[in-house]
């Protein structure tokens, strides 16, 4: 027997047993670009696992030189058939991982911290798992304060974190229950029926919030409304992507910036 091979094994063997007791409480990161924002971002991850550990090192080292090394502490190859048993829709990559989803008291005090120097999302009863993943990813790069989601989707189900890139840890991501809930700060809500966004000066600390993709805005969060603001569009389109409108808003928000916030 070789006593290598055997070690191989034996470590992956570990790792499949470790997986399986952690996955219940985790965030599951699919794909090595999730896995990379989770590590560049501070997440806390204890397992990551590959079918190929050399192939995912190598895309690291080319994509991602920073998370080389973190990366190779904590990945362990094990059997292609095992990682698809835990991770049925396995990324193209062949690498997962799991994560430690942040303290809620943590994120809803990030949410809540005045005075505020970017703005928050809500997402206003969302129903579409990937449009809450890209609007997350979006957060991120425009370097907002946070999404937060009203209604029964879990912004951190692991769809929205596939849709999200593992982008989560790089900005503050919860739900709550009642519109009374948001973070306070003047509360842009966008409405076809608004004024053009083009001529309001959007504040660091503006909440911007946009509806369903579905039925717009509840009757709670228009009443709570500061303003309503509306996108410019050709009128015989009915609507933007939810994560178009969103985009939009931050770029008109950021333009007086002259860049994205950092972080």
């Amino acid at each position: 027997m070789n006593p290598t091979g055997a070690q191989h094994t034996g470590d992956a063997d570990r790792a499949v047993s470790a997986w399986r007791g952690l996955a219940d409480g985790a965030v599951l990161l699919d794909g090595f670009h999730a896995v990379k924002h989770a590590l560049r971002f501070a997440a806390r991850v204890p397992l990551a696992l590959a079918a190929d550990r050399a192939a995912v090192l190598a895309l690291a080292d080319e994509l991602a030189p920073d998370v080389v090394a973190p990366l190779d502490a904590l990945l362990v190859e094990v059997p292609e058939a095992d990682l698809r048993a835990l991770v049925p829709r396995l990324h193209p990559t062949g690498v997962a991982a799991l994560a430690v989803r942040p303290a809620r008291d943590r994120n809803l005090a990030a949410l809540a911290r005045r005075p505020r120097t970017t703005p928050v999302i809500v997402l206003d009863q969302p129903r579409n798992l990937g449009n809450a993943g890209a609007v997350i990813r979006l957060a991120a790069g425009f370097g907002a304060t946070g999404v937060v989601t009203t209604g029964t989707l879990d912004p951190w189900h692991p769809t929205v974190v596939r849709g999200g890139a593992g982008l989560h840890f790089a900005t503050a991501v919860e739900r709550v229950e009642e519109v009374a809930d948001l973070p306070e700060g003047p509360l842009f809500a966008l409405d076809a029926e608004g004024e053009d966004i083009r001529g309001v000066v959007l504040p660091d600390d503006a909440v911007l919030a946009f509806g369903s993709e579905r039925s717009g805005l509840s009757a709670p969060l228009r009443a709570r409304a500061d303003r309503l603001l509306s996108l410019p569009m050709n009128p015989r389109v009915s609507s933007y992507n939810l994560a178009t409108s969103v985009a939009m808003a931050l770029f008109h928000w950021s333009a007086r910036q002259g860049a994205p916030a950092g972080p």
